[in-house]
């Protein structure tokens, strides 16, 4: 039956899923979710996610929803395939874990906002609300803030190796560089370095492109 990923490479949380079946080298079929047709929304979908959002994810008689969950399933079930997104001593796995909490409950909550007002409402033909990409910005420097201190003693945010605390941020990077965003980044130094280290990883590029 293989993998097989339903969603849009529209979406940050699909991509999100994409950018680790890359990093494992793991072959997969995606479907397409036409969201514009409310595809999403139709009893077909919802029987893969109640909660009417992309990616739904199936890998033979599994059936698994919301992006990171399906990463952190990846890495555990396919340990032997591509790079490893894990680490299996407990004690540094712990710190990775703190740093996938702090991407899904900080760094995300502004990344996607800021990336929703200044990348997609453009391609949508909305406008933007400036007076809320100024607060959140305020918001999302102070989480880049934490990120400086923290890459400036170690490589990656989880330790000296790339994990799916690093892994998790790519989407929304991606966005957000190609916006006025990106000076955010390239003010902290470590931050910066690390930002384009990670997106120029083979796995992300052929992810991104596929």
């Amino acid at each position: 039956m293989g993998i097989k990923l339903y969603g849009t490479a529209a979406s940050t949380n699909v991509l999100r899923v994409m950018a680790c079946l890359a990093e494992k080298e793991l072959d997969y079929e995606v479907v397409n979710v036409n969201m514009s047709n409310k595809e999403h929304k139709s009893p077909e979908f919802l029987s893969r996610n109640p909660f009417g959002q992309v990616p739904a994810f199936e890998d033979g008689d599994l059936k698994l929803f919301e992006s990171r969950a399906i990463t952190q399933y990846l890495a555990h079930a396919y340990p032997d395939n591509g790079t490893n997104l894990i680490i299996h001593d407990p004690k540094k796995m712990a710190i990775v874990g703190v740093w996938i909490e702090v991407e899904s409950q900080k760094f995300d909550q502004f990344g996607s906002k800021l990336a929703w007002e200044l990348a997609y409402k453009p391609m949508f033909g909305l406008t933007t609300d400036d007076a809320a990409v100024e607060e959140t910005e305020k918001k999302l420097e102070q989480v880049l803030d934490v990120y400086e201190s923290r890459l400036s003693e170690s490589k990656y945010l989880g330790g000296d190796c790339f994990t799916l605390a690093d892994l998790h941020h790519l989407p929304v990077l991606k966005f957000l560089f190609g916006t006025k965003a990106k000076r955010l980044f390239d003010a902290r130094p470590h931050v910066s370095a690390w930002a384009a280290e990670i997106q120029s990883r083979p796995a992300w590029v052929k992810a991104i492109t596929a």
